[in-house]
């Protein structure tokens, strides 16, 4: 019997690259394609699928943000996150909640059939590229809700004292909050810490 595939995937030339690479395998059969979350969320629960090509960032989503909907419809959901580039705060995030995969697009064509057959015969994949990135990160600790949402504010652009405004918070708090950012990540400035966050995948930048 036949891998079922969904891939749900905003680029149209990586839709169809991967459609076309899964057509010439013979135990794959690609059963519905989607270029919005909404849209591959509803073929998910009408075609029920073995496994679902998710790519992480949609013009109407996020792909971590909407796992739970998967789960919450299908406990047994088996899914590989398609991302742009290894973030290690994105990888595990996407792990904990649940993605049997996670792999950049830039991947070798056989390489993501493998992981195909393997997260629809209960596995697990993650290439090297990713699992390296993942590695480097393990002793990194994790930062509180409060860091993040003060991080998010000093990728875009805003001072301690804009900081404090938003949050109505004391500078001095903020300023806590900069310093614990700034140990926990092992950075020593603003620059490098947002340009960290963004690598990592941390912070998320709309482009």
């Amino acid at each position: 019997m036949s891998i079922q595939a969904l891939i749900i995937e905003s680029q149209p030339l990586v839709r169809v690259g991967i459609g076309a690479i899964l057509a010439n395998e013979s135990d794959i059969d690609v059963i519905g394609e989607a270029g919005t979350a909404g849209e591959g969320f509803t073929l998910f629960t009408t075609r029920r699928p073995d496994v679902v090509l998710l790519s992480l960032r949609m013009p109407d989503s996020c792909a971590i943000d909407d796992l739970g909907s998967y789960f919450e419809t299908d406990p047994k959901a088996r899914i590989i996150i398609l991302a742009e580039r290894p973030g290690d705060a994105e990888i595990s995030r996407a792990l904990k909640q649940g993605a049997a995969g996670y792999v950049t697009k830039d991947i070798d064509p056989s390489q993501l059939v493998e992981a195909i057959r393997r997260v629809a015969a209960g596995g697990k994949f993650i290439p090297a590229n990713v699992a390296e990135v993942l590695t480097e990160n393990l002793g990194s600790e994790e930062l509180t809700p409060a860091e993040s949402t003060v991080l998010r504010m000093v990728v875009g652009g805003m001072s301690n004292k804009e900081i404090a405004f938003a949050l109505d918070v004391s500078e001095n708090t903020v300023k806590s909050h900069v310093s614990n950012i700034f140990d926990k990540m092992g950075v020593s400035d603003r620059t490098t810490a947002a340009t960290t966050a963004i690598k990592r995948g941390l912070v998320r930048v709309d482009i």
